[in-house]
């Protein structure tokens, strides 16, 4: 008889690496959802998405919310998406700084941030040396996430800068985004090599390399998101693996638990596969070029 899987459930797995739920996985629900969400289905912990829901904004509400549901805050995404331009300040540098205080309240050790719009010019022209100052003064994390080409037809426009491939500047810590790789049509395990060690943190979806940022469920797609996770557990990765899928055409609350639910048994299994050698599937990702 086979071996029993792996248990993609609560007990615990062989890498380090906690899989938190993005509360953006859950939209049109809230963030308070998100919070019963994970907890029902045992998630380690979840990623706030801030944005034009009140409560992602409100640090007191959050910390209530974790308190209540027996889950953390892991990270806190910044609010760099065109719909919230206007949530915490116009001001992109007040943006990281409130998300970066409110990871200290949280307990969070992760700040997700987005490169520049090309057309936020002081921005963009002063991020790396920016960025390197706000990690110089304190353990918070900011994980720079790669982002992808904007696309219509047959056109295509660099809507980030430096660029929206953040391997092509110097950052003390990453996010790779596997939903974005598809869209940019980047080789996903190669972006991971180039961050190597400084890959801090995970958005886990799948894309078919259409021109719109799908999200979708963990092997619904074409990218090598169980390769990444079983290199990520063969050199004991310790950073956080969110899931951030796109479940809007859920039909209902229990078809999106569903999903949910399959995404977080997709990447237990695979994270639980920590005994590979450094040169199977993906686990070079530290020196790959």
């Amino acid at each position: 008889m086979a071996d029993a899987p792996p248990d993609p459930g609560r007990s615990r797995k062989h890498a380090e690496a906690k899989v938190a739920l993005s509360t953006a996985s859950v939209y049109p629900e809230s963030t308070a959802n998100a919070f019963e969400i994970a907890a029902r289905l045992g998630y380690d912990g979840v990623e706030v998405m801030v944005w034009t829901d009140p409560v992602s904004q409100d640090i007191e509400a959050l910390r209530r919310l974790s308190d209540y549901h027996g889950v953390p805050v892991l990270a806190v995404h910044a609010p760099c998406l065109l719909i919230t331009q206007r949530v915490w300040s116009t001001d992109p540098w007040t943006k990281l700084q409130r998300a970066k205080a409110a990871a200290d309240r949280l307990g969070a050790s992760t700040v997700v941030v987005h490169p520049p719009f090309r057309w936020q010019r002081g921005y963009a022209r002063d991020f790396v040396r920016g960025v390197w100052r706000m990690a110089d003064e304190t353990d918070v994390r900011f994980a720079v996430e790669n982002m992808y080409p904007w696309r219509y037809r047959d056109r295509e426009m660099q809507a980030y800068a430096p660029g929206w491939d953040p391997t092509d500047e110097d950052f003390r810590h990453f996010t790779v985004d596997l939903s974005h790789t598809a869209t940019s049509r980047s080789d996903a395990l190669g972006m991971a090599g180039r961050m190597g060690d400084r890959l801090a943190h995970v958005h886990l979806a799948d894309g078919r390399g259409s021109a719109k940022d799908e999200h979708l469920v963990p092997g619904r797609g074409t990218q090598p998101c169980a390769e990444l996770l079983h290199g990520l557990a063969a050199r004991g990765f310790t950073g956080h693996v969110v899931i951030e899928v796109n479940t809007r055409r859920a039909m209902s609350s229990a078809e999106r638990e569903a999903d949910l639910a399959e995404a977080l048994a997709f990447t237990r299994t695979h994270l639980a596969v920590a005994d590979l050698a450094a040169g199977g599937p993906g686990g070079g990702l530290r020196n790959r070029r």
